[in-house]
C-alpha cells in the first residue's frame, strides 16, 4: 500500500498518538496498569508501516512524552527534582522510542521486515541497558517492572533479567502492528505472529513451572515502620529514646509472635558504633534486628548503614549504602562491599536504593543468598514501585526480600516475587509479622549477569548496519 499522503492522514495519526500517549500514562509510571502495557506501542508502530518516517517518528516521540506526564507530579511535586531534571525524565522515553521507530521504519523500507521487526525490543534495551550503567538512578522506571503483578512473565528474569521481559513485551507489541502491514507479505507476517505467539508460550509456560516449585524452608520475620517524621534523630537525644522505646516496643509485639528476625527502615537514627538498646534485646530475644542507622565515625566521616543485631554477636553486623541519591545524600560516603551474615538462613544485606541496581542481584546471587534484609525510604507516591523494584532483584538473584520502608511499602517476597505479606507506612504506622517461604534457588541470571543485554547491543549493530548498507532494491 502507498504511503498516505500527508493531509489525510493526519486524523489517524492524531488518533494512533492519542492511543499511546493514554496506553503509556496507565501502564507506565508509579502505578502501572500492566496489561495496558503490552498494547501501549501498538497504534503507533501500526502508523508507522502507514506513513512517512518523520511522521512515524514525531508520533512515537509525542505518544510516549506526553504519557510520561504521569510522572510530573511525583517527581516534582513530592520529590521536589528541579524542573529541567523532570522535563528530561519525561522526554526519555519519547526520545528511545522514537530512535526505535527511526530504525524499525528504515529496515522496512529496504523491505527486511523480520529485522524491522527486531528492531523495536533490540533497540529499545539496548538504550535501556546503558541508561542504567550510566544514570546515577540505575534501572528505576524500566518497563520490566510494569509487569511485577504478571508473576508468570516476571519469571523469565531469572534467566534474563529485566530485560528479557522489556524485549519480549515489545516483540510481541510488533508482531501485532504489523499483521495489517503492506511492506510484509502474508508468509512473513503469520511467521512474527507464529513467533511471538510460541515465545509467550515458552516464558509462561517456564513462568507456572517455575512458581509451582515448593519451598524448602521459611523464616517468620517482623516488619516495622513508625515515626514518619521525615528525618533521623540522635539516638542519645530526648527524641531518639522515644523513638527507640516505641521500636523496642513494636520489636516486643513482633517477638510475641514468633518473629525470628525483623528490619526497621532506613535511616530512623543517628548513632555510632553500636545501639546498646538494640544489641540487648537481640540477646534476649534470640532475635535479628536490622535497623537503619545514619552512621557517624571518625574524623567526621558519615554513612548510610544497615546496622544488624544478632544474638551471640559481640558487635553489629553492618551494609553500607553503596547507590546514594543524588542531591538528598551527598554527605554520605558510599559503601563497597557485599555483607552476608553468618549462620543459615544465608542473610544478605542492603538498603533501599541499592535494590535499583543489578550488582546487588549478582552479587547476592553468586553467594547464594536466601534472603536479603532491606532497611527503605520511599517517597509515598512511590512506595508500590520501589518495592517492587527490589522483588525483581530477588527473581533474578533468587533470594527472597525481607523490605520495611519509611512512608512507603513493607513487603515479604519470596524469590518467585510473589509478595506472601504486605503494609503500607505511606500514611501511618505500620507493623506486619508474616512466614517468608525461603529456597535454595541459582539462577542464570545470577551467573552470567546481563548476556542478554549485551546480545541486544550486538543485534542493534548489525541491524544498524543492515540499515546503512548499500543495496540496489530502491526504498519506497
Amino acid at each position: 500500500m502507498p504511503l498516505r499522503p500527508e493531509r489525510s492522514v493526519v486524523p489517524v495519526w492524531i488518533l494512533a498518538t492519542a492511543l499511546t500517549a493514554i496506553g503509556w500514562w496507565f501502564g507506565s509510571g508509579t502505578h502501572p496498569v500492566w496489561w495496558i502495557t503490552w498494547l501501549t506501542p501498538v497504534p503507533v508502530l501500526w502508523l508507522a508501516s502507514r506513513v512517512r518516517t518523520r511522521w512515524a517518528a514525531a508520533s512515537a516521540f509525542l505518544a510516549m512524552a506526553t504519557g510520561s506526564g504521569n510522572l510530573w507530579s511525583y517527581m516534582h511535586g513530592h520529590i521536589g527534582l528541579p524542573f529541567g531534571v523532570v522535563v528530561f525524565a519525561m522526554l526519555w522515553p519519547g526520545v528511545i522510542f522514537a530512535l526505535c521507530v527511526l530504525l524499525h521504519k528504515r529496515l522496512l523500507r529496504r523491505g527486511r521486515v523480520v529485522a524491522a521487526a527486531l528492531a523495536i525490543p533490540v533497540t529499545w534495551v539496548a538504550l535501556a541497558f546503558f541508561n542504567s550503567l550510566i544514570s546515577p538512578h540505575g534501572t528505576f522506571f524500566d518497563i520490566a517492572y510494569t509487569q511485577m503483578d504478571a508473576l508468570a512473565v516476571i519469571q523469565l528474569a531469572a534467566i534474563t533479567g529485566i530485560w528479557g521481559i522489556g524485549a519480549l513485551m515489545l516483540f510481541v507489541a510488533t508482531a501485532v502492528a504489523l499483521l495489517s502491514a503492506s511492506q510484509a507479505n502474508a508468509r512473513t507476517r503469520r511467521a512474527l505472529a507464529g513467533s511471538a505467539l510460541l515465545l509467550l508460550v515458552i516464558v509462561l509456560g517456564f513462568g507456572i513451572w517455575r512458581l509451582a516449585a515448593p519451598s524448602t524452608s521459611q523464616a517468620r520475620v517482623g516488619l516495622i515502620a513508625l515515626d514518619q517524621t521525615g528525618k533521623p534523630v540522635a539516638i542519645d537525644s530526648p527524641e531518639g529514646q522515644a523513638r527507640r522505646d516505641r521500636y523496642l516496643a513494636a520489636l516486643g509485639r513482633a517477638a510475641d509472635q514468633g518473629a525470628q528476625m525483623a528490619v526497621l527502615p532506613e535511616g530512623i537514627f543517628a548513632a555510632g558504633v553500636s545501639i546498646p538498646a538494640f544489641a540487648e534485646f537481640a540477646q534476649r530475644h534470640g532475635m535479628i534486628v536490622d535497623v537503619g542507622v545514619n552512621l557517624q565515625e571518625d574524623h567526621g566521616v558519615e554513612r548510610n548503614t544497615a546496622m544488624v543485631f544478632q544474638p551471640g554477636a559481640v558487635s553489629p553486623a553492618m551494609h553500607h549504602k553503596h547507590h546514594l541519591i543524588p542531591g538528598f545524600e551527598g554527605r554520605f560516603t558510599p559503601g563497597n562491599t557485599f555483607q552476608m551474615l553468618t549462620g543459615t538462613p544465608r542473610i544478605g544485606l542492603a538498603i533501599c536504593k541499592d535494590m535499583d541496581f543489578q550488582d546487588f542481584s549478582k552479587a547476592y546471587g553468586q553467594g547464594n543468598a536466601q534472603l536479603l534484609l532491606v532497611p527503605a525510604w520511599d517517597f509515598v507516591e512511590d512506595g508500590w514501585l520501589h518495592s517492587r523494584m527490589a522483588i525483581m532483584r530477588g527473581v533474578e538473584g533468587g533470594f527472597a526480600v525481607a523490605r520495611a520502608a519509611r512512608s512507603g511499602r513493607l513487603t515479604l517476597s519470596d524469590d518467585r516475587g510473589r509478595v506472601v505479606a504486605e503494609a503500607s507506612s505511606e500514611q501511618d504506622d505500620a507493623e506486619r509479622v508474616g512466614n517468608l517461604p525461603l529456597r535454595e534457588t541459582q539462577t542464570l541470571y545470577a551467573r552470567w549477569g546481563n548476556w542478554f543485554a549485551w546480545l541486544d547491543v550486538v543485534a542493534l549493530l548489525a541491524l544498524l548496519g543492515m540499515a546503512v548498507a548499500p543495496t540496489s532494491r530502491r526504498s519506497r
